[in-house]
């Protein structure tokens, strides 16, 4: 019996942010961590589908970037990158829209989809959804010299997200899983960091929570602790003094810029721990980094 009543007084503690979000969009970028392991794949599906269940308007975006390199070397190809952004010729571009749309995006959407969800694959070119540009890498050091622009090939950045076609599923209880990429003016394919089309895609629906799922356990101070909560000043403090630095910059100023549009909360989480979700959505502590406004 005691058991039981722990059950219960779990499901008692999460009733106010049940009622907190309920209706409320919350944004979720599923990182390569996740991925991994069939496990955490399980469990963030479960998670996703809870969220549903309960009234919460989950939107998936996810990347898949170990899974292109893995193919692209089964075709006798060599990855290329550049500061960690890779370079996307027309033959790479294929391979990374066949992998992330025909293989990872549909893994997703039947994993959720098994757990009682109804979940809908698109890409970024389904509905107008992600427009873009050509996005052309900056080098150099320090603020005063030249700068040499690196062309990355189909590689993009987001100028518009049409976000009918999201209200359009949500409306009837469907759970948009996105794959990062996107569509230039002249009807080209553009390979997009994910991260970015999740910061926004969560700024133009004014969602609730935008949620990184990483390989990192958050934000940490100098020291090596996880910093719980931390406001936009604060957050470009650390950049500025180099306490948030390496790939954690990129991720961290996607989470300002979406809290600039209007999304009221970012999360930075790892999701090498299962059912991370609901972790941080449904426990007073949390167990990553909130950014807040």
């Amino acid at each position: 019996m005691k058991k039981l009543i722990q059950k219960a007084n779990v499901l008692i503690e999460a009733l106010p942010y049940i009622r907190n979000f309920y209706g409320k969009t919350f944004v979720i970028k599923l990182g390569g961590a996740a991925q991994k392991k069939d496990e955490l794949l399980h469990a963030f599906a479960e998670d996703v589908a809870l969220l549903n269940f309960i009234g919460i308007r989950p939107v998936v975006v996810h990347g898949g970037g170990p899974k292109i390199n893995a193919m692209m070397k089964r075709l006798g190809m060599k990855p290329s990158f550049v500061h960690g952004h890779r370079v996307t010729d027309p033959e790479t571009m294929d391979i990374v829209e066949m992998v992330l749309g025909g293989l990872v995006n549909k893994e997703i959407v039947a994993l959720i989809n098994s757990k009682g969800g109804r979940a809908v694959g698109l890409s970024g070119k389904d509905g107008g959804l992600i427009k873009a540009k050509k996005k052309k890498l900056k080098l150099g050091l320090g603020d005063d010299m030249d700068k040499a622009l690196v062309d990355l090939g189909l590689v993009g950045q987001v100028t518009d997200v049409n976000p009918e076609v999201l209200a359009t599923l949500d409306k009837d209880g469907f759970i948009p899983v996105i794959s990062p990429v996107g569509v230039g003016a002249k009807g080209e394919t553009l390979n997009i960091n994910g991260d970015d089309i999740t910061s926004a895609v969560a700024g133009s629906l004014g969602a609730e929570k935008l949620i990184y799922l990483t390989d990192v356990e958050g934000v940490k101070d100098k020291k090596g602790k996880i910093i719980s909560t931390v406001s936009k000043a604060r957050a470009k403090r650390f950049i500025s003094s180099k306490t948030i630095k390496g790939g954690m910059i990129p991720k961290v100023n996607a989470a300002l810029d979406a809290l600039k549009n209007g999304v009221s909360k970012a999360h930075i989480i790892d999701g090498r721990v299962p059912h991370c979700l609901l972790l941080e959505i449904f426990t007073p502590e949390g167990i990553g980094t909130e950014i807040t406004s």
